[in-house]
């Protein structure tokens, strides 16, 4: 794994990745300034050997985290992950249904030396989708760096809606519309951009798919049910809306009671990615495989913060159900050394061993980046890589395209052959 400074630079690139819908490339510093959320030139290059491993990686983090699953519904762990008491039932039933689930995506601490090293699972509302999908995609084409990328994401997403759908249809007997919902609360267009992107994957894979906004989303009174604003029946609906909001929510109540009766809505994510996009899944996993000799290398220490062992003294607290670096701190010799703001915490904090993210330092500074390993059905899919300045990866972070077995130019402008 490398950092190649000075890629190629593509003319007119910044219209090029906006009419591809990274429409929210432009990022505001809190100084006023704006700067380009994707990078043009710079890219990280990998060779097979290190994709195979980083796939070989996710395949078993999935795999960990199923058995996790297991052991925290049938040990009745809720209360310990701060997990709502009124949307437990939904995820019981959830993961003995195993209703559709479409994504997920790992964030991995990796130098491309040591074995991948678990960060967090975000497994129910990820985002940078688009330009993991299909910006970097297109830049690979465009500039012709390297021999391939990592990068199946769209295939996959068509498959995970063919196969879950149809499993769908021929349990309901019914062919489902797909409604795809974002906020208004998120004003970038990020979370409109994925929708649409999705909405994409549904058509391809031989469905109606129909934008929707979450705040628009009717609860008719008299049934219990839940409609569009054209009285459409909600049948299966994807929700950019993550489920420790929506359970919050004045129609939270609602959501969980129609799921438990026979044609209710379908949610995607399914209720119970609750208990892998907290970060209490982190010393749950600890837990079951830190001392397992092979699983156990691609996990970092972690605990409850009220279970940290007391000689620890550097460490990472994270807040169980924070975004975005929100409320992440790092703590050195025991004092906290950097700290983001936020609004999360009140729900309680995990703690993981301090890791730092590597440096791949570059002409205008340090560069740490984070691998987020996308995972479509359960299976590896394909790679996007955000990096920062500093240690803690937040919404200033930038996005860096990425290309396996990429061969320099030779001083005449040729690759060797």
């Amino acid at each position: 794994m490398r950092r190649i400074e000075s890629g190629i630079v593509r003319p007119g690139w910044e219209a090029e990745i906006e009419a591809q819908g990274l429409v929210y490339n432009r990022t505001h510093l809190p100084g006023g300034e704006v700067r380009s959320y994707w990078r043009e030139g710079p890219f990280y290059d990998f060779s097979m050997a290190e994709i195979q491993r980083l796939e070989g990686a996710v395949s078993q983090l999935f795999e960990m985290c199923v058995a996790a699953g297991d052991h925290i519904v049938e040990n009745e762990l809720f209360d310990r992950m701060r997990i709502p008491p009124i949307a437990r039932p939904q995820i019981r039933r959830t993961w003995e249904a195993e209703p559709p689930s479409i994504y997920g995506r790992f964030d991995l601490r990796y130098d491309g030396a040591g074995p991948p090293k678990l960060l967090e699972f975000n497994a129910d509302t990820p985002t940078g989708l688009v330009e993991s999908a299909v910006t970097q995609w297109n830049w690979h084409l465009f500039t012709g760096q390297g021999s391939d990328q990592w990068n199946a994401l769209h295939d996959k997403l068509v498959a995970a809606w063919q196969r879950n759908l149809l499993k769908w249809e021929r349990r309901t007997g019914v062919r489902p519309r797909v409604h795809l919902a974002w906020t208004t609360e998120e004003k970038s267009g990020e979370d409109r951009m994925t929708v649409a992107y999705l909405m994409d994957t549904v058509v391809q894979a031989g469905y109606e798919a129909i934008e929707l906004v979450v705040e628009d989303i009717v609860l008719d009174d008299g049934d219990g049910r839940f409609y569009d604003p054209q009285g459409r029946h909600l049948d299966v609906v994807f929700k950019l809306y993550p489920w420790e909001w929506l359970v919050e929510d004045e129609f939270g109540p609602a959501v969980l009671a129609d799921g438990m009766r026979p044609g209710g809505t379908t949610w995607v994510e399914p209720a119970y990615k609750m208990l892998w996009s907290t970060k209490a899944l982190l010393p749950i996993l600890w837990q079951l495989f830190g001392s397992d000799p092979v699983l156990g290398d691609y996990l970092l220490p972690a605990y409850f913060a009220d279970e940290m062992p007391s000689s620890w003294r550097d460490y990472v607290r994270k807040p169980l159900w924070g975004r975005e670096g929100a409320n992440v701190a790092i703590v050195r010799d025991g004092a906290v050394a950097t700290e983001l703001p936020g609004r999360y915490g009140t729900e309680g904090f995990v703690v993981q061993e301090l890791a730092p993210l590597p440096d791949f330092p570059g002409v205008d500074g340090p560069h740490h980046p984070v691998l987020g390993a996308w995972v479509v059905d359960g299976e590896p899919a394909g790679l996007g890589i955000r990096e920062s300045d500093g240690l803690i990866t937040d919404n200033l972070s930038y996005f860096v395209p990425h290309a396996i077995d990429y061969v320099p130019p030779r001083a005449n402008g040729r690759a060797p052959s």
